[in-house]
């Protein structure tokens, strides 16, 4: 079994195509396999080794791909959102230590002037003129230290390929060290779920500064010698064409962007009727049941709800391809590492009790970096404390009942924001629901709800309202109703419960 990148990548035939990407020529396996012995040697020159740290800013787009993987061959990977600004950049690369940064040509990103102050070394990878998809060389320039005293060659097993840190919507972000081991493992996880083989092509949507991407999206095609087509990121006006061109077996994708292709395919329904999807993937927030089902018979074929976290290189549990049952409002079963549910004091629990979901494996991180206070509440006898509450049935298949963070606590009452999405997703005006905590006087939270509107209806505050009140007990139903044109997200789509009374002026 592969355990580091380089190894990984040996699993796709010379002439497959590995990176594809709108307008460009392919990648094969072979081109990338040069690329990255070449990226390494390269690197090995400027001084840059085994466990340094390389910040990568590039826009979405196959490059930022192969760079993920060719540096990730010999350094350590730090990909950041492009769309950062100065001060956020100067926190990112002075957290993690970076040695270098990898922008493209002529970028303007403020990383590259707050790199320079931070006396880190800058360099940009340029695209030849009529290059394969993912093609790029490092510009030359000063080392960023002596070459004779890096760990020269090939990553090994557990050397960190990839740091990343979690969203710290509650704290200051915590630094997430990812092994070759690691992501090769939770790689390795997702091709066995979905039967993933040479003739499976992926359409990226997701950004490549983020686990979802990167693991599920490419890392996952690559051990299976499949291929992934690079766009330039989520675009609901350009997505049909992306599908159009690439041909896909399947994309992954945030329900947010499940909703806005769902939303634009009656218009493109000559484009969905030629599709041929063997099936499309969910996973980094839940996937509300009435959009699988929709998405189902949109695209005839099955939706695979997977659950994931950075800490464990994404994928933890996954519903089952047919033959298997997928069950809609579930993450499935186990899909990789152990999974587990816990109580307080740290004791395993029977199936069909409530608590803490949870993990170890292959693809677990070992902890969190210089934060002691964060891995001893977050690990217990060796498990990963997953902070998300839920339980299994009696077929082993795990439901999500909140984030427990999230859980919204009306004056000792336990509401998970979650029922109440679903319930307001069932009324006909609603296109879209987020259910969250607005702080209260006496009862300490209280239920709200963020709406959006299916395009052309109409709804009033007290009739969202009473149409809850119908299906929920009444300390549930949402006391305050606010109607958005968008509901505020995370760079990677996902819905922002926690501080959305804040974002929203409440």
């Amino acid at each position: 079994m592969a355990e580091t990148i380089l190894n990984l990548i040996d699993s796709g035939a010379d002439d497959a195509v590995a990176l594809a990407a709108p307008d460009r020529d392919p990648m094969t396996y072979a081109g990338l396999r040069t690329l990255a012995g070449k990226t390494v040697s390269d690197m090995n020159a400027l001084g840059i080794g085994r466990n340094d740290r390389v910040a990568i800013v590039l826009p979405n787009g196959p490059e930022m791909a192969a760079a993920f993987i060719a540096v990730g061959a010999g350094a350590t990977t730090a990909p950041l959102n492009p769309g950062y600004r100065g001060e956020e950049f100067r926190f990112y690369l002075e957290d993690l230590g970076a040695k270098a940064l990898f922008v493209e040509a002529e970028s303007q990103s403020p990383a590259i002037e707050v790199a320079r102050d931070l006396g880190v070394s800058v360099y940009e990878l340029s695209v030849p003129d009529g290059a394969s998809a993912g093609s790029f060389e490092i510009s030359a320039g000063e080392p960023a230290s002596d070459p004779g005293s890096i760990q020269t060659g090939p990553a090994g097993p557990d050397d960190v390929a990839l740091v990343l840190h979690t969203s710290g919507t509650t704290s200051r972000p915590k630094i997430v060290p990812l092994s070759q081991t690691n992501i090769c493992a939770s790689a390795r996880h997702i091709g066995e779920t979905l039967s993933l083989d040479g003739a499976d092509r992926c359409v990226n949507i997701m950004p490549l500064f983020h686990i979802h991407g990167l693991i599920a999206a490419v890392l996952s095609s690559m051990a299976a010698g499949a291929s992934t087509y690079c766009t330039p990121g989520f675009d609901a006006l350009r997505v049909f064409r992306w599908f159009e061109d690439a041909t896909p077996s399947w994309y992954t994708a945030v329900p947010t962007m499940h909703q806005a292709i769902l939303s634009r395919a009656t218009r493109n329904e000559d484009i969905v009727k030629a599709m041929d999807l063997r099936f499309i993937r969910s996973s980094s927030s839940s996937l509300p049941p009435q959009v699988m089902a929709a998405l189902e018979e949109t695209f005839d074929c099955p939706v695979i709800e997977s659950y994931g976290m950075t800490e464990a290189a994404h994928q933890m549990t996954s519903n089952l391809l047919p033959p298997g049952a997928r069950k809609a409002g579930s993450v499935g079963m186990a899909a990789g590492p152990e999974v587990e549910i816990m109580d307080l004091d740290g004791s395993i629990l029977e199936r069909g009790a409530v608590g803490e979901i949870v993990i170890r494996g292959p693809n677990v991180t070992h902890g969190y970096e210089a934060n002691d206070k964060a891995n001893a509440e977050g690990f217990t006898n060796g498990w990963f404390r997953t902070g998300d509450q839920g339980m299994f049935d009696a077929d082993g298949y795990l439901s999500i009942t909140g984030r427990l963070k999230e859980i919204i606590n009306r004056g000792g009452e336990k509401i998970s924001p979650r029922e109440v999405d679903e319930i307001l997703l069932d009324h006909p005006a609603v296109g879209q629901a987020v259910t969250f905590a607005l702080p209260h006087e006496k009862l300490g939270e209280e239920v709200a709800a963020a709406i959006v509107l299916k395009e052309g209806a109409e709804a009033t505050e007290n009739e969202i309202r009473k149409f809850a009140a119908l299906h929920l007990a009444d300390f549930k139903v949402p006391r305050k109703v606010v109607f958005l044109e968008e509901i505020p997200k995370g760079a990677t789509g996902k819905l922002q419960r926690i501080g959305l009374h804040e974002k929203l002026g409440l």
